[in-house]
């Protein structure tokens, strides 16, 4: 089947159509969709059923309940897409929270369209199912060579990592909060990405999804790394919440903090976006743990050092 016309309503799904060298074929994203910036013009076909600017705590509470009433997190567009006419969806059916899901776009779509659509679900919980997912939809869309090339090119710069660390003996445990109120810690993928640059997770499994964890947790297991990318989060919004954090009981006592070697990381364009840039997250993650055998180039944009952080708010509050 020649794709013609591409909806994606997954961020991540967006990045791997532009990718695989489609982006002229995608005529509508998701309301979440803003990479490349050459997309951002397209038609919105999704929008979230809760106002922005909410608290971690508010947006956690506000999740819970339009689950608790069986309702959904976001809104598919049902007339935006009809008159865009696609011939491929592409969403998911990893998170309920992260972007619109299978169920949603196939109850919406459902006797809708004039014609039949194609429904691309991507799930990944591991590096080799996002690989995987990239291969899917390079099948699907008929350009499986494009999409060999990319994942050459991705495997290849995981592959340089592991090479140069396949000797290192230092690998400091890695905190990566994916939450702050209430406190998560990253799962799926993450905890395989933190081991291939050279870190040893904990408080997450890999494969299994992010677990709530207590402070006391964080306490206890003393982290020598911590790394805050909260789903969704730019590093400026992470940063309106800090506070959060630097509040908990005990905090400067923890190796992290006192060894500064806490940072934070973009979590909306980085880490939680199972797409290409998943290697670009790999090496975000190479970069902090090891910055005497890797320079990328990505703080200061990816993620920043929390030393920095503290002079910005010093700053701000001197202001």
């Amino acid at each position: 089947m020649s794709a013609h016309k591409i909806v994606s309503l997954l961020p991540a799904a967006t990045e791997i159509v532009c990718a695989l060298g489609l982006e002229a074929s995608l005529v509508g994203r998701s309301h979440e969709c803003d990479y490349p910036q050459s997309i951002t013009h397209l038609p919105i076909c999704s929008e979230a059923n809760f106002p922005d600017g909410l608290s971690s705590a508010d947006i956690d509470v506000k999740v819970k309940e339009i689950l608790a009433d069986a309702l959904s997190v976001y809104t598919v567009n049902r007339e935006v897409i009809k008159e865009l006419s696609p011939d491929v969806v592409i969403t998911q059916a990893q998170c309920e929270v992260c972007a619109v899901s299978l169920t949603e776009v196939e109850q919406a779509l459902e006797n809708y369209l004039d014609k039949q659509a194609q429904i691309i679900s991507l799930q990944p919980n591991s590096l080799d199912d996002i690989f995987n997912d990239i291969k899917t939809v390079a099948k699907a869309l008929n350009v499986k060579e494009a999409g060999e090339r990319l994942l050459e090119d991705l495997q290849e710069r995981v592959d340089i990592i592991r090479h140069k660390l396949k000797f290192m003996e230092n690998k400091p445990t890695v905190a990566c909060v994916e939450w702050l109120e209430p406190m998560m810690i990253s799962g799926n993928w993450i905890p395989e990405l933190v081991s291939i640059a050279g870190g040893t997770p904990i408080l997450a499994q890999p494969g299994k999804h992010s677990p709530y964890v207590s402070w006391d947790n964080i306490r206890e297991s003393d982290p020598e790394v911590i790394l805050l990318m909260p789903c969704g989060f730019s590093i400026e919004r992470t940063m309106r919440e800090i506070n959060i954090l630097l509040e908990q009981p005990g905090f400067s006592e923890l190796k992290a903090v006192k060894n500064n070697r806490i940072y934070i990381a973009d979590g909306n364009q980085y880490f939680n976006r199972p797409g290409p840039r998943i290697v670009d997250s790999v090496e975000i993650l190479a970069e902090i743990l090891h910055p005497k055998q890797f320079a990328f180039g990505y703080e200061g944009d990816g993620w920043i050092k929390f030393a920095t952080l503290k002079n910005i708010l010093k700053s701000i509050s001197t202001s």
